[in-house]
């Protein structure tokens, strides 16, 4: 089930912009203290890093992803979700729009 608002959070108003542009975020605080960022991927193929494990949820659009360790280009489409490791990196490949919703832990 894809995530279509989230209630009583602080956001954070100042961007975080990534790879010239073509990722941009916005960091949220629940009243819990998870945090979670949400945000859009244009149109690139880029390589991301994490610290702390990792689920991506697709808002809209979509996106291809290769997990670490593996040469295989998986599809994320509204609705889904795919984990990735704490300290690693993923490639992700985007040809229209790709909101999504990072959940941290």
């Amino acid at each position: 089930m894809t995530t279509t608002h989230i209630d009583n959070v602080r956001v954070s108003a100042q961007a975080q912009v990534y790879f010239d542009g073509r990722c941009v975020s916005h960091a949220l605080t629940l009243a819990d203290g998870t945090r979670k960022s949400v945000g859009v991927v244009l149109p690139a193929t880029l390589t991301f890093g994490t610290a702390a494990p990792e689920v991506m949820e697709c808002v809209a659009g979509s996106c291809d992803y290769k997990l670490p360790g593996s040469d295989q280009w998986l599809t994320a489409r509204a609705g889904d979700r795919f984990s990735v490791p704490g300290n690693a990196s993923f490639d992700i490949r985007v040809t229209d729009a790709f909101h999504y919703i990072c959940h941290y832990g």
